[in-house]
């Protein structure tokens, strides 16, 4: 295998793991119900207990890659990257969001869903950046950016939907790159690590 189908190979490996992305998709969904203080969760003990149990459903995610695909520890250069990536997609969300939508003079203050456009443009650059942007991804990131620079965002913030909306992204994205994953890296059963042999 060349360097550079190893290299595509790892990232991948990285970026398409997609069942991982549904705990923070329900923490989103949970940060939008918890704002609007729906049903039990109105008390901080509950919202807690039930973050806690959305973050912990990691672990068993992160399991089943490792034990069915291995690891796989990404360079120091690419964490180095995913990291700064990070910190300019916050700043972008957040940034944008003030720009397009804050009551202050110097915003733009339109009609928008400012989360649902920054999010959507965020992870299309970071999908296209990593991996290549796939036909889910443009589909997915791109109704959500359609959806969030609609102009009928009048009226109250609608920062809260916009974070529902994005968690709900999140969720149906991982779930198709998670197909896509297997369809890269063949069933959870075609690798035998042990033995360190690929099953026919």
């Amino acid at each position: 295998m060349q360097r550079r189908q190893l290299e595509t190979a790892a990232a991948n490996y990285s970026y398409l793991r997609g069942l991982l992305f549904v705990p923070l998709g329900g923490l989103s969904l949970l940060a939008a119900l918890g704002n609007w203080q729906v049903g039990p969760l109105r008390h901080d003990w509950v919202f807690v207990v039930v973050a806690v149990a959305i973050g912990l459903s990691y672990l068993p995610i992160s399991r089943y890659y490792n034990d069915n695909y291995g690891r796989l520890s990404p360079s120091t250069r690419e964490q180095v990257r995913v990291a700064a990536g990070s910190v300019i997609a916050v700043a972008v969300v957040l940034g944008g969001s003030t720009l397009l939508r804050s009551r202050a003079d110097w915003s733009l203050d339109l009609p928008v869903n400012a989360i649902a456009v920054t999010f959507a443009v965020v992870m299309l650059i970071s999908y296209g950046i990593g991996v290549g942007l796939k036909a889910h991804h443009v589909i997915i990131w791109g109704a959500l950016l359609v959806t969030g620079a609609l102009p009928v965002w009048n009226g109250a913030d609608p920062s809260n939907i916009g974070v529902v909306l994005a968690g709900v992204a999140v969720i149906v994205s991982g779930v198709f790159d998670h197909r896509l994953f297997v369809q890269t890296f063949g069933p959870p059963h075609a690798v035998d690590y042990e033995n360190g042999d690929v099953a026919a």
